[in-house]
């Protein structure tokens, strides 16, 4: 018995709500870097990253048992789940140390070379074919990021270079993700992802209790910063909630140009939280890092339809 096509007209109300979902979600998304830099001023990074899993776990375990899939999970992968979040916790942990010192949409602006260490990163390790034009809009894409890194530098240290630790770590994390994905629940994965990386946190907390470590030293939070820290898991879970059902409803090629809006929103909320606005430099290198990353979404997207590869969605 064959299946009955689509209703051409159902599939565009589909793509539709996947892109309203996602606008959604990447404009929220900066006030979880709002959050986590109004609570590191009293609260260790490390911290903040822990509570931001256990919140994750707390969130997501409903779904995952109401579904069933709390434990659909393929074991003998269960060291890919691991790195998974210890990947995770480095991402997490350089980003939200990175806000300790540097303004949000700085950070994010730098963040962003994080599509094209992907796309080198699959080249080398997934045999992904990369011509000569994404090539050349990688080494642009990473000038772009130069031009915001390198003031930044002069105003805060070597900490500027903290994004790109969390960029890397994230393409690394989404380059597991692709080989662990295509038989696995994205949602059980999500929960233990939170489990493990909440456990790396614990231990990590664990040493660095007592050493007075503005990174690892755990500290007793007061209700304002632990109102903060509630800021960040919520606003995190609803973020991801949204992207998981965004990239259900619609392609991967036609959502990822629209991460780079995190960069307008970031600046909105930068500007009314802490009233920082970036300069003429590193507007341009924010301009230079959103005009390559989205030139190598496209050539991706033209090359896989030309190859008829669908393209993966990642695991929010």
């Amino acid at each position: 018995m064959t299946g009955i096509p689509a209703n051409p007209a159902t599939r565009s109300n589909d793509v539709s709500f996947g892109l309203s979902l996602m606008v959604i979600a990447v404009l929220i998304s900066p006030l979880i870097d709002i959050f986590a830099k109004l609570a590191i001023t009293t609260v260790p990074s490390a911290e903040i990253t822990a509570v931001r899993f256990v919140l994750q776990m707390i969130f997501i375990l409903p779904i995952v048992i109401v579904r069933g899939t709390l434990f659909d999970l393929t074991w003998k992968k269960t060291g890919l789940h691991m790195l998974r979040g210890g990947l995770l916790v480095v991402t997490m942990l350089s980003f939200i140390t990175t806000l300790k010192a540097m303004e949000v949409a700085d950070a994010i602006a730098i963040f962003f070379v994080e599509p094209i260490i992907l796309t080198i990163l699959g080249s080398i390790f997934l045999k992904e074919t990369i011509g000569w034009r994404r090539y050349t809009a990688c080494g642009v894409g990473f000038f772009g990021a130069l031009l915001v890194i390198q003031p930044s530098m002069q105003e805060v240290g070597w900490i500027a270079l903290l994004p790109v630790v969390s960029a890397f770590g994230l393409a690394v994390f989404l380059l597991v993700t692709r080989m662990v994905a295509q038989n696995e629940d994205p949602w059980s994965m999500q929960f233990h992802a939170g489990v493990w990386g909440a456990l790396f946190c614990a231990v990590l907390l664990y040493i660095g209790d007592g050493t007075g470590s503005e990174i690892f030293d755990p500290v007793l939070p007061d209700m304002t910063a632990s109102l903060y820290l509630l800021g960040v898991g919520v606003t995190a879970t609803i973020s991801g909630v949204l992207g998981v059902y965004a990239y259900r409803a619609a392609p991967a090629s036609v959502l990822a140009p629209l991460q780079y809006l995190e960069i307008v929103s970031a600046t909105i909320f930068g500007w009314l939280v802490f009233g920082h606005l970036p300069d003429a430099l590193k507007w341009l290198g924010i301009a230079i890092i959103i005009g390559s990353g989205l030139y190598i979404i496209w050539r991706e997207r033209r090359v896989n339809k030309t190859a008829g590869i669908a393209p993966v969605s990642p695991a929010i």
